[in-house]
C-alpha cells in the first residue's frame, strides 16, 4: 500500500471565481488515484504571489509528500506560479522541470515557453505542472517514474539507492 500524500494546487483566477470549471486539478486527481497516492488536499487559488506562497507553506507544513501545482506558468502577467514556489522552497529540484520541458517540446513547440520549476520545503516535493488537462497528464506521465523514488528518499526510506533500484526494476 501507497502512503504518499498528495497536494493539488490549481491557480487559475477564473476558475476561483467560479467562472470556469477547474479541469487540470481533476486530471491530476485521476492520475494520482492510478499511482496509488492518496490525495489530501486539493484547492483552487487565484494567480497572486502571495497566496500561492501561503498555500505551497500551508500545505507542506502539514506534511504533504508531494505538492502538484497547475497553471500560471507561462508568460503571461498574472503567471506568477514560478516565483511563488521559488520563493517557498529550500532545495531545488531541477530535473523535473528540464525532463517535463524536454518531453513537451517534442509534441509542441510551445513548450519553450514553460516557465515551471520544482523544488523541496522540508520534506516536500513541490512540482509546476502547465495549466491545460492535456498538459498536466502528459507532463506527469514524463516524470512519473521517478516521482515514487523522491518521494521516499524525502521521507528517508531509501537506505540504498542501488538497492532500491533493483527492486523497482526487477
Amino acid at each position: 500500500m501507497n502512503n504518499t500524500k498528495i497536494g493539488i494546487i490549481t491557480v487559475s483566477d477564473r476558475s476561483s471565481r467560479g467562472e470556469r470549471d477547474d479541469l487540470s486539478g481533476p486530471e491530476i486527481k485521476k492520475w494520482s488515484e492510478k499511482m496509488n497516492f492518496t490525495v489530501v488536499e486539493e484547492v483552487i487559488i487565484p494567480d497572486e504571489a502571495d497566496v500561492i506562497k501561503k498555500t505551497l507553506i500551508e500545505l507542506s507544513d502539514k506534511g504533504i509528500d508531494l505538492i502538484l501545482t497547475t497553471g500560471g506558468t507561462g508568460f503571461a502577467p498574472r503567471d506568477v506560479t514560478p516565483e511563488a514556489t521559488r520563493a517557498v522552497i529550500e532545495r531545488e529540484a531541477p530535473g523535473f522541470a528540464e525532463v517535463m520541458r524536454m518531453r513537451s517540446l517534442q509534441i509542441t513547440p510551445h513548450a519553450m515557453l514553460s516557465r515551471a520549476v520544482s523544488g523541496i520545503r522540508k520534506n516536500t516535493l513541490i512540482i509546476n505542472l502547465p495549466g491545460s488537462p492535456k498538459g498536466a497528464r502528459e507532463n506527469l506521465e514524463f516524470i512519473e517514474s521517478a516521482i515514487p523514488h523522491a518521494v521516499k528518499l524525502l521521507k528517508n526510506e531509501v537506505k540504498d539507492c542501488a538497492e532500491e533500484m533493483k527492486k523497482t526494476h526487477a
